[in-house]
């Protein structure tokens, strides 16, 4: 779709405020790419290595696959597998229309750069990474299906944090995620999951980031700023992280520019394996409630349904000092299965977000939906050629000018 309408391209892309970035390939130059991650800094990342990188843990990437060729994800998929019928067995393979997707994702949770200063590189970039492949629609089983499924195996694979930068968009979720994310759980296995994009229709959080004890994770701008498109609202909500102005790895070596909370939840999944790499015996309550504790707050209602408990940082994760937990600060989904699905036919009463009151509907499992990538935008390539970048500004001129001399004409 880049190839065949750049024009289009251009035009969206400059109406949603981001403007493409050419880089011609050459060591001699400065990696634009590593250089536009100001998050490493801005949010404790880069201090938070001087005490661990990751290295021992492993972060579950549930998405649409990982390209583990991609320089700057070299060495990095351990273990991978694929439930969507579309891909290769060991989960590298990316599938489905937005085939991208889960290579972007990874490379901001495990990503390792390449060179000195070069490339994406993660906020845990020493963490391995499992490869669950899944596709949103076209395959021959049900999303919520492959969730299921990929969870447990991610489990079982070793995982340590599962990532899932995705949402139903709907609140509730069917009774097969009761049961899979219930095993992570009962294995001490963090599972982070992005709130969603305001712009991508998603207005309030949606499961699996709605789930008891899953850290649900929305988007703030380069300021800090709770983005109006680029994230959800709601009660759920846990931590915040960049969703705005990111750079993320592609299959084939190349990177995009993107925007959403696609991006700002594996940046919190690798801190989360930062905080399991420097507390190795500590459970996944605490790991949670270490991350929530120890985030900026941003107003003086804590939680915030703008901000949840903050804005994450990851060198106070490690350092600062906080008390131990018993239990999930988010919940556990055990008792609200107990609570909510207790018997076949009675009412379960159901959140309806922040502006308050609550919903009677029937326990009923939800019917199948497509399962919605959590990007709200993407922009060209960023390692193409200078004379592609020449080329494609001719195009564009060309096409600027038929414009014109069609209103002249008319």
């Amino acid at each position: 779709m880049l190839k065949k309408n750049p024009i289009l391209v251009w035009f969206l892309v400059l109406s949603l405020g981001i403007a493409p970035v050419f880089v011609v390939s050459s060591p001699a130059q400065a990696d634009q790419v590593r250089d536009r991650q100001y998050w490493l800094q801005d949010y404790g990342i880069e201090q938070a290595w001087t005490i661990t990188r990751g290295a021992g843990v492993r972060i579950a990437i549930i998405d649409t696959g990982v390209d583990g060729s991609h320089q700057d994800l070299e060495g990095a998929v351990v273990v991978g597998a694929d439930f969507s019928g579309l891909g290769s067995t060991n989960g590298q393979t990316p599938v489905g229309s937005d085939r991208r997707h889960g290579t972007m994702v990874a490379s901001l949770a495990a990503g390792r750069g390449n060179g000195v200063r070069n490339g994406v590189i993660g906020s845990a970039p020493e963490a391995e990474i499992i490869s669950a492949s899944i596709s949103f629609g076209g395959g021959a089983v049900s999303p919520d299906a492959q969730i299921a499924r990929a969870v447990r195996f991610a489990v079982d694979a070793g995982a340590d944090v599962i990532s899932l930068s995705l949402t139903r968009n709907t609140r509730d979720w069917p009774e097969t995620w009761d049961d899979a994310f219930t095993y992570a759980a009962d294995r001490d296995v963090v599972v982070i999951a992005a709130a969603g994009n305001r712009g991508s229709g998603t207005v309030a959080v949606g499961a699996p980031a709605t789930m008891p004890g899953v850290l649900a994770v929305g988007g703030v701008t380069q300021e800090g700023i709770a983005s109006d498109a680029a994230s959800s609202q709601g009660i759920s909500l846990g931590v915040m992280a960049p969703s705005e102005g990111l750079v993320g790895a592609i299959p084939g070596g190349g990177y995009v520019s993107w925007s959403g909370t696609s991006g700002a939840a594996p940046i919190v999944a690798g801190i989360a394996a930062l905080v399991r790499a420097a507390y190795p015996q500590m459970s996944a309550d605490n790991v949670i409630n270490r991350i929530l504790v120890s985030a900026r707050p941003v107003s003086d209602q804590v939680p915030d349904p703008l901000y949840g408990y903050g804005l994450v940082n990851a060198y106070e994760a490690l350092t600062r000092e906080v008390p131990s937990v018993s239990a999930n600060p988010l919940g556990t989904l055990e008792a609200w299965i107990t609570l909510h699905r207790k018997q076949e036919g009675s009412p379960t009463i159901v959140p309806l977000g922040p502006a308050g009151g609550v919903a009677v509907k029937e326990p009923t499992s939800p019917a199948p939906v497509a399962l919605v990538l959590d990007t709200r935008r993407e922009t060209l390539p960023y390692l193409v050629s200078g004379g592609f970048a020449v080329a494609l500004l001719v195009v564009l001129s060309v096409g600027i000018a038929r414009v014109l001399l069609a209103r002249r004409t008319r």
